[in-house]
């Protein structure tokens, strides 16, 4: 079982994530599922009707707007970094938070190392799913790397100058 770090420590996680290419009918009716933004699209009414959490994942390329209004439907929404130099779903995330409302859990999914943990909590990421080959227990180390913020962001809407007594 793949481990992942949320609420600050490394848990099982209990969610399948499922392939680009996986066909509708080879989904089990039962269980946490995490599909694609194409899968979902094509067949959201018989996603629905299955037992278990509804979770969608997207590519950088794809847009959070393309989601928006079934954002109710979705505990998860998983944000792929196909390359940990593709930082566009940064905003993505803090879209998601800021300005979209959502309330669920936004899990980093693909080529996500100890060093983007810290900045990916700031814009709205609550879970990660680290690279294979790293130890998510390492890479929590990473969420503690700085202990004084500067600026706003999604978990700290105060910059520091506010937060001063």
């Amino acid at each position: 079982m793949q481990q992942i770090i949320k609420g600050n420590r490394v848990i099982d996680d209990d969610w399948s994530l499922v392939g680009a290419d996986t066909a509708l009918d080879a989904l089990p009716n039962s269980g946490n599922l995490i599909v694609p933004l194409a899968l979902w699209k094509e067949h959201a009414s018989a996603l629905k009707a299955r037992d278990g959490g509804q979770g969608v994942w997207l590519d950088a390329e794809e847009i959070i707007e393309d989601i928006i209004e079934h954002l109710a439907d979705f505990q998860v929404v998983a944000l792929n970094f196909t390359a940990f130099t593709d930082g566009r779903h940064y905003s993505s995330a803090r879209l998601l938070r800021e300005r979209y409302g959502y309330k669920g859990e936004i899990r980093a999914i693909g080529d996500v190392l100890r060093d983007q943990l810290f900045l990916m909590r700031r814009c709205g990421f609550d879970a990660f799913a680290v690279r294979a080959d790293r130890d998510p227990h390492d890479a929590l180390l990473g969420l503690d790397d700085f202990s004084v913020t500067y600026q706003a962001a999604v978990d700290d809407p105060l910059p520091l100058f506010r937060r001063r007594g």
